[in-house]
């Protein structure tokens, strides 16, 4: 799979989060090199979300996420999740054991061990893993389980359309993809997300829609679409 990988260390993306027409914050999505895991490369995941000044007077957002997978198989090893969002703060701490079919899940200081079935995605991962199917065709659909807060999701990805996105680096036809999604994500959002994926080998998240309790955030990709795949 790593052959064929739509993405590499080094892919950093920047994003604008608008609420509400409101320039609401930023997020950064980065891909690094991590030490191998049982011998096998690794990559590390990095996602940092934070709320503008203005919006952090009210409710001040500092998520970030850390997933280390494993770069042919894009298998979760763990996650680390420090979330912040206005009063609510919580630390998750995430070790996945494929082979025995288990998660150590620590949150808040208190562990659980819970089975987890063949191909579980983290709440990262799983974006990840979306981007490297070699066929994504509207009016396709696909299935994956995703374990978050110490449960299984079964999380549902509806190919919706082609659409074409522009953004400062130019017009993009893109896949829209609706991720049915069963639990509260990492960028805040209480219900399902729509992503729209660069149509070509790439697959960059050109854009991403989610509701939220009062209407609805819109990150749009603002730096970082230049980096060249995989090879």
């Amino acid at each position: 799979m790593s052959a064929a990988r739509p993405f590499a260390a080094g892919e950093r993306l920047t994003y604008t989060i608008s609420w509400l027409k409101i320039r609401a914050g930023s997020a950064v999505m980065e891909v690094k090199d991590s030490v191998p895991i049982q011998d096998r490369p690794t990559l590390t995941l990095l996602i940092n979300a934070k709320t503008s000044s203005f919006v952090s007077t009210f409710y001040p957002v500092e998520n970030r996420v850390e997933s280390a997978i494993d770069a042919g198989t894009l298998s979760p090893h763990r996650m680390i999740f420090h979330r912040r969002e206005g009063r609510r703060k919580n630390d998750f701490d995430v070790t996945f054991h494929h082979a025995e079919g288990t998660v150590t899940s620590i949150k808040d200081g208190v562990a659980n061990t819970l089975g987890i079935p063949p191909g579980t995605q983290d709440a990262i991962s799983c974006l990840y893993y979306l981007r490297s199917l070699p066929s994504l065709r509207p009016g396709s659909s696909l299935a994956m389980t995703v374990h978050h807060d110490q449960k299984n999701y079964r999380l549902e990805v509806q190919i919706e359309a082609v659409e074409k996105v522009k953004g400062p680096w130019g017009e993009v036809e893109a896949l829209r993809v609706l991720a049915i999604m069963p639990f509260q994500g990492i960028f805040l959002n209480e219900g399902n997300i729509r992503v729209w994926l660069t149509n070509d080998a790439r697959r960059v998240p050109v854009m991403m829609k989610a509701k939220v309790i009062i209407g609805s955030i819109v990150a749009r990709l603002v730096d970082g679409f230049g980096m060249p795949p995989a090879r």
